[in-house]
C-alpha cells in the first residue's frame, strides 16, 4: 500500500486533481467529508463543538450550521485551535480505520486540505501539492464559488503559504491549467505513484 497525502490551497483545484485520481484508480479518504461525518447529528463530535461554542452554531434542524461557525472560528486562531483540537483526532481515527480496510497494493490517498498547516506530512510516504498562483485561486473562489473578495483573501490567508505547501511537496502538480491538460498531468502522476506502490519496500536502517 502507498499512503498519499494530497493537499493544496483553497482554491487550487485539490477536489478535481482527488476526483481525476479516483477516477484513475486510487482509493480516496476525504478528510473534509470525514470532518462533517464526525459532527453529524447524535455524534460525540458534535456534542464537543457546541459544549465550546455555544447552541448558536446549530442549525433549526440540529445539524451543525457550519457557515456560523466559519465566521466564528476563520477569524479568530484560538478558536479555531480549539476546534481543530475536536475534530481532527475523530477524523485521524476514521481515516486509520478506512485505510486499514483497503486492498494490500492500493494507492490510497489522502485528500487533505490542512495537511501543511497541522505538520502531517511525515504521515505519508508521499505528498503531492495541487499548486496554482494566488490570483488562480482568488479568481475560482469569487466567480466559482460566490464569495466576495474579502471573504476569499480571508481563507486563503488563513492557511498556510504557498512556499510552505511547496516545501513538503514530493510532488507538484500545476493547476494554472485547463482540465483537459490537468487531466494529462495527473495520469502521469498516477503512472509515478502505481509504480512506487509496486516497488519493494525499503527495508528500515539500521
Amino acid at each position: 500500500m502507498l499512503k498519499v497525502g494530497l493537499t493544496g490551497g483553497i482554491g487550487a483545484g485539490k477536489s478535481e486533481v482527488s476526483r481525476l485520481l479516483v477516477e484513475c484508480g486510487a482509493v480516496l479518504i476525504d478528510a473534509d467529508r470525514l470532518a462533517r461525518e464526525v459532527v453529524a447529528p447524535g455524534t460525540p463530535g458534535l456534542a464537543a463543538v457546541v459544549e465550546a461554542f455555544g447552541p448558536e452554531v446549530l442549525a433549526e434542524d440540529g445539524s451543525l450550521d457550519r457557515p456560523r461557525l466559519g465566521s466564528v472560528v476563520f477569524s479568530d486562531p484560538e478558536k479555531l485551535a480549539v476546534l481543530n483540537a475536536i475534530v481532527h483526532p475523530l477524523v485521524g481515527a476514521r481515516s486509520r480505520e478506512l485505510e486499514a480496510a483497503a486492498a494490500e497494493g492500493a494507492v490510497v490517498v489522502h485528500d487533505v486540505p490542512l495537511l501543511t498547516e497541522n505538520g502531517l506530512a511525515p504521515l505519508y510516504d508521499v505528498v503531492v501539492v495541487v499548486d496554482a498562483t494566488p490570483e488562480t485561486q482568488l479568481d475560482r473562489l469569487v466567480r466559482l464559488r460566490g464569495m466576495t473578495e474579502e471573504d476569499a483573501r480571508a481563507r486563503m490567508a488563513a492557511q498556510a503559504a504557498r512556499a510552505q505547501r511547496l516545501e513538503i511537496a514530493d510532488i507538484v502538480i500545476d493547476n494554472d491549467v485547463p482540465l483537459a491538460e490537468l487531466r494529462g498531468r495527473v495520469k502521469d502522476v498516477w503512472a509515478d505513484l502505481v509504480q512506487r506502490a509496486q516497488a519493494p519496500q525499503q527495508p528500515p536502517q539500521e
